[in-house]
C-alpha cells in the first residue's frame, strides 16, 4: 500500500495540472471571442467565465483583472501566428506576403475592431504597440535583403516603406474597402514591395 502512494500522488498531480491547463484554455477561447467581438468596456468577466463553464472566482484565480485576461487572450491568439510568420523564408517577398495575408484574413477584422479602441483603453493600446513593434521587427528580418546597401536615415526610410506596404491597414483597404480578391490583393502588395526594391 505504501509503495503505491507516491504513484497515486503523482497521478493526482498530473491530472490536476491537465485540468488546470484545460480550464485555462477554455477561458482564453471564451475571452478572445468576447474581446474580439465586443467593445472592451462591455465585456463582462462573468460572461467569459460562463462561456468557459467555470465560476468567476476560477477566472480570477487564473488571470486576475480584466486587463490581465485581455493581455493573456491577445497573446494566446497571436503567438501561433507569430511562430507561423517566422517560418517565411528570408528575402522571399511572395512567401512573406502570403504568410502575412493568411494571418490578416484570419484575424484582421478582429484586430481592427480592437485597434479602434486603443485611444481609450490602455490595455488595448499596450498590446497594439507590442504588435506594431513586432511587425516592424518581422519586416526587418524577413525582408532584410531589401535593406542591403543602406544605412542610417536611408535604411530607416526603406524600412518604413516596407512596414507601411505590409501593414494591416493596407490589407483593410485592399480586401475590405476595395473588395479585392485575395490573389489580386497579394499581387498588388508584392508589386509595391518589389517596385521599392528597384526605386530604393
Amino acid at each position: 500500500m505504501a509503495k503505491t502512494a507516491p504513484s497515486k500522488r503523482k497521478y493526482q498531480m498530473v491530472a490536476r495540472a491537465e485540468t488546470t491547463a484545460t480550464t485555462r484554455q477554455r477561458l482564453l477561447v471564451s475571452a478572445w471571442q468576447r474581446f474580439s467581438e465586443t467593445p472592451f468596456e462591455e465585456v463582462r468577466l462573468a460572461d467569459v467565465a460562463r462561456g468557459a463553464g467555470v465560476s468567476p472566482q476560477t477566472l480570477h484565480a487564473h488571470f486576475g483583472t480584466k486587463e490581465e485576461l485581455f493581455a493573456a487572450a491577445w497573446g494566446w491568439r497571436m503567438a501561433p501566428e507569430g511562430v507561423r510568420r517566422e517560418g517565411a523564408p528570408t528575402g522571399d517577398v511572395r512567401a512573406a506576403v502570403r504568410v502575412l495575408y493568411d494571418s490578416y484574413d484570419q484575424d484582421g477584422d478582429a484586430v481592427l475592431r480592437l485597434l479602434a479602441q486603443e485611444e481609450r483603453i490602455a490595455a488595448v493600446h499596450e498590446m497594439a504597440d507590442v504588435g506594431r513593434r513586432w511587425h516592424r521587427a518581422w519586416v526587418e528580418r524577413t525582408l532584410g535583403p531589401l535593406l542591403n546597401g543602406a544605412s542610417g536615415a536611408e535604411r530607416e526610410r526603406r524600412l518604413v516603406k516596407l512596414v507601411v506596404a505590409t501593414d494591416l491597414l493596407v490589407w483593410k483597404l485592399l480586401r475590405r474597402e476595395m473588395g479585392l480578391g485575395r490573389a489580386r490583393a497579394e499581387r498588388i502588395v508584392i508589386e509595391m514591395v518589389t517596385a521599392m526594391q528597384g526605386a530604393l
